[in-house]
């Protein structure tokens, strides 16, 4: 599976990227870096409860299957939805060009009617 594939909210956060959370989780951080971490923390609340919610695992090596899983099915989503709203674009433009079409017609046919009944 690509990164591309496995990070699918890793543009969304700017102050800090998922595998430095995760490292920071692991403790595998030097101080500076934890250090750094800390700093957004205190700067940014959604990080804040992020690391809150994966703080409350019990066992921090599935973590990172749940984050892959998470990914996985949240992708699998949006190509689904992609799919179904593609799938409906296309279905509708024919019904779209038909009424627009009989509308004119329709317009034709009342100012001819019109224009008869004044001429008579």
């Amino acid at each position: 599976m690509s990164d591309d594939l496995l990070n699918i909210l890793s543009n969304s956060n700017k102050d800090i990227d998922n595998q430095k959370l995760m490292d920071y989780l692991s403790d595998r951080l030097s101080p500076e870096e934890k250090h750094e971490v800390e700093q957004s923390l205190i700067d940014s609340d959604m990080v804040n409860d992020a690391l809150e919610g994966l703080q409350k695992f019990k066992n921090k090596k599935d973590i990172t299957s749940f984050v892959d899983q998470l990914n996985t099915n949240l992708k699998k989503q949006i190509d689904k939805k992609k799919f179904k709203n593609e799938k409906r674009r296309i279905k509708d433009m024919p019904w779209l060009y038909f009424s627009i079409v009989l509308i004119i017609i329709i317009i034709l046919i009342s100012f001819a009617v019109v224009w008869k009944h004044l001429s008579s």
